[in-house]
């Protein structure tokens, strides 16, 4: 098997696993806590166990993989420690608070993961620019894959009984023993990757320079700050879509197929990522991200407005490829080109802290006590009905808000913040 093979079968596995249980758990957690009275906060505080682990994910990253052991052999310890983690969560029905804390153990082994995947890709490959995006096109693959596993069907058009003898699997404990058994055989697969050895060894240790902190110089710039806020708090409505549309598109429209009908987010991103350089060259940074912004205030809107509406719920889902690729990647563009050489890794390690560590880590705190103070009753489909509009329009409003803010304030006339000036600027480097 050739090296980039090897690679492919990584990240498919990696975003398998991930995404097998993650985006039903929401369904699962009903069914096995539905009598607690605080249930949408339950279900928010184990989301958040995600955000968290981002949080001090890039520590053990940093200090760990750089400077101690080789890459796949910490890549390959994590896994099969979360897939036992995983498999626990399995057996867990009756104490909120341990299921929490399980969770929370295995996210600390899986997240650091993310960034070893790349870390490794990276040490193995000829050329970053050219060999990177494809592989890494294999993580989204597999995340589409495992919700088609989990819902049998493809993309909610027609059965794929991958799963015999069983119904309704995302409301169910399978899921998590899915994703615990397929990370228990990524993990042993990991010890077979391409050696993958420290590389800063001589280099001192900073908990800022691993955390992203020396980037925080970029903030100089008004332009970059104004950027860098809003990004922390687009991230806040951002966490109502991964931790409750499963629940919502599952009782309002599709079932069991919800799954397989999510997936179709991960297509839609694989389809807009392609035109992205299009876009950017015609519309420059500013109109993009404020196009991803104002995405997502749309999504909640229509998931708020019109929640018996299944094309407007699947339009909703489609969505997710303008507000990912519109506005994160572009966000990682922008801070590649306007952070010094010195200093991007570092920049790109800030802007995750921002997002996807500390301001989805604010909305999951955010969305569940939001349920529970507008007694959202999630566990049906009257209830869902019923809660919809009070529910999703807060998310929306919160988006529409922030687009308001990034259009106000957002002023960079650099190079780095212009589209044919940025696309030429990334040929080159190609």
């Amino acid at each position: 098997m050739s090296k980039a093979v090897r690679l492919d079968v990584m990240m498919f596995l990696q975003f398998f696993v991930w995404g097998a249980f993650f985006v039903p758990m929401t369904s699962y957690l009903q069914q096995i806590f539905a009598g607690e009275e605080n249930l949408n906060t339950i279900i928010g505080d184990v989301y958040s166990t995600q955000t968290w682990a981002a949080i001090f994910a890039p520590i053990i990253v940093g200090f760990v993989a750089d400077r101690l052991f080789n890459k796949e052999i910490i890549n390959g310890v994590l896994q099969i420690a979360g897939a036992a983690m995983l498999w626990w969560c399995s057996t867990i029905v009756d104490s909120p608070t341990q299921f929490y804390w399980v969770m929370m153990a295995f996210f600390l082994c899986y997240m650091p993961t993310l960034a070893l995947v790349n870390a490794i890709t990276f040490q193995n490959v000829d050329s970053i620019e050219n060999d990177f995006p494809k592989i890494r096109l294999w993580g989204t693959i597999g995340w589409i894959v495992s919700g088609l596993v989990v819902s049998q069907s493809m993309f909610g058009l027609f059965p794929i009984p991958v799963l015999p003898g069983v119904e309704d699997a995302g409301s169910t404990n399978l899921p998590l023993r899915l994703s615990a058994v397929v990370g228990l055989i990524y993990g042993i697969y990991c010890f077979t990757l391409p050696k993958s050895p420290p590389q800063g060894r001589d280099n001192p240790v900073s908990i800022g320079k691993v955390l992203g902190l020396d980037a925080v110089r970029l903030f100089r710039n008004p332009s970059y700050l104004v950027f860098a806020v809003c990004s922390f708090l687009i991230c806040i409505p951002l966490a109502f879509y991964y931790a409750r549309t499963y629940d919502f598109v599952e009782k309002m429209a599709f079932g069991s197929d919800s799954a397989g009908v999510m997936a179709l987010g991960q297509v839609s991103e694989i389809f807009f990522m392609a035109l992205v350089p299009f876009f950017l060259a015609r519309l420059g940074v500013k109109w993009m991200l404020l196009v991803g912004m104002l995405a997502w205030a749309l999504r909640y809107a229509l998931f708020g407005l019109m929640p018996s509406n299944s094309a407007m719920l699947v339009l909703g889902i489609v969505l997710h490829g303008i507000c990912y690729d519109f506005f994160f990647v572009t966000g990682q563009l922008y801070t590649d080109r306007i952070a010094p050489k010195e200093i991007r890794t570092s920049a790109q390690a800030l802007l995750g802290l921002l997002t996807y560590g500390a301001g989805m880590l604010v909305g999951n705190l955010i969305h569940g006590p939001w349920g529970d103070y507008i007694h959202l009753d999630p566990t049906t489909s009257e209830g869902w009905a019923a809660g919809a509009a009070e529910f999703w329009l807060m998310p929306a409003g919160l988006a529409l808000g922030v687009s308001v803010l990034f259009f106000a304030t957002f002023w960079d006339k650099s190079s780095a913040a212009k589209g044919n000036n940025a696309v030429a600027a990334d040929s080159t480097t190609a």
